[in-house]
């Protein structure tokens, strides 16, 4: 069994920081790349930040400059910093993470619950 948890959200104010961390836990052999979408209320599920294990990173263009993204490969987790938050950026937050399981031919994508971020205006 492949596990994914997020943590880290809350109810900040406009302008204001939140650090998110994802954690992958269970039977596997090694981690592709991790991403991050969200979903206001209303709206579609929509891809925020990726990561891979190499370190490489692409952000949409609406959080450039606001957020960043990390991984510790050691802790299989991923981290995404937060700052500059406006009303906008309001949502749930899941992660997503692409892990190849022990004794799995094939990785396969594992979704987290989801992390609520209010950004008070």
């Amino acid at each position: 069994q492949v596990q994914v948890v997020e943590s880290g959200g809350g109810l900040v104010q406009s302008g204001g920081s939140l650090r998110l961390s994802c954690a992958a836990s269970g039977n596997i052999e090694s981690v592709h790349s991790m991403a991050w979408y969200r979903q206001a209320p209303g709206a579609q599920r929509e891809l925020v930040a990726t990561i891979t294990s190499a370190g490489d990173v692409n952000l949409v263009d609406s959080v450039k400059g606001r957020f960043t993204i990390s991984i510790d490969n050691a802790k299989k987790t991923n981290y995404l910093q937060m700052s500059s938050l406006t009303s906008e950026d309001t949502g749930v937050y899941f992660c997503n993470a692409y892990v190849r399981p022990i004794a799995s031919t094939y990785p396969r994508y594992v979704w987290g619950q989801g992390t609520q971020v209010t950004v008070s205006s």
